[in-house]
């Protein structure tokens, strides 16, 4: 008894650590794909699921952030998205003036996960993956190149590119970043740049 005992308390403190890892601010790895900081970020003009056209040329002078993810059959990544939208002053205060969410799947099935997420950040409808595959962001999912994996792009005032994550690659697949941990990546980031 003492002894399953012992072991039940070694395990809780190894989970404790474990989960303490993996939460810290900053500490969740990512690659950082092309175009990446300092390249002109390629054109976007994409459906978004309230019928409107989002286009990226019309803000210039703004900071936009794109979080290109799997889509409707990612409940992490929606999970995500909820989190931003609760969150999204915190991205505001750092000089970010847009959130737009991107993936591949079309607008009927978009609007309805949506809804059914109370979704508030824009969702765009990237059916054939043509943006995507400019970002190289269908090169870090689960799903091979066919959809777009976890990355995040900060696009600044001047349209060329501040920040780049590409959480979802190989070998880690990381579908879901903590907003702590996504706010400190992005800070450190554009502090960086030039």
């Amino acid at each position: 008894m003492v002894l399953g005992l012992a072991t039940l308390v070694i395990a809780g403190i190894v989970g404790l650590v474990w989960w303490d890892n993996t939460h810290q601010a900053g500490k969740v790895q990512y690659q950082v794909g092309s175009p990446g900081p300092g390249a002109a970020a390629p054109p976007i003009k994409l459906t978004a699921i309230d019928g409107t056209t989002f286009d990226l040329a019309a803000y210039k002078g703004k900071t936009v952030l794109l979080y290109f993810q799997e889509g409707v059959g990612c409940q992490p990544c929606w999970t995500q998205l909820k989190e931003i939208d609760s969150d999204i002053g915190d991205f505001h205060s750092r000089g970010i003036d847009q959130v737009v969410t991107i993936t591949g799947d079309p607008l009927d099935a978009l609007k309805q996960k949506a809804t059914l997420e109370g979704i508030t950040t824009p969702v765009l409808s990237d059916r054939g993956l043509d943006v995507s595959r400019q970002y190289s962001a269908n090169q870090y999912g689960m799903m091979g190149s066919g959809a777009d994996g976890h990355t995040f792009i900060v696009v600044g005032p001047s349209g060329t590119i501040v920040w780049r994550a590409d959480y979802g690659g190989a070998p880690n697949f990381t579908m879901y970043v903590p907003v702590p941990n996504l706010l400190a990546d992005i800070d450190q980031g554009m502090n960086k740049k030039t």
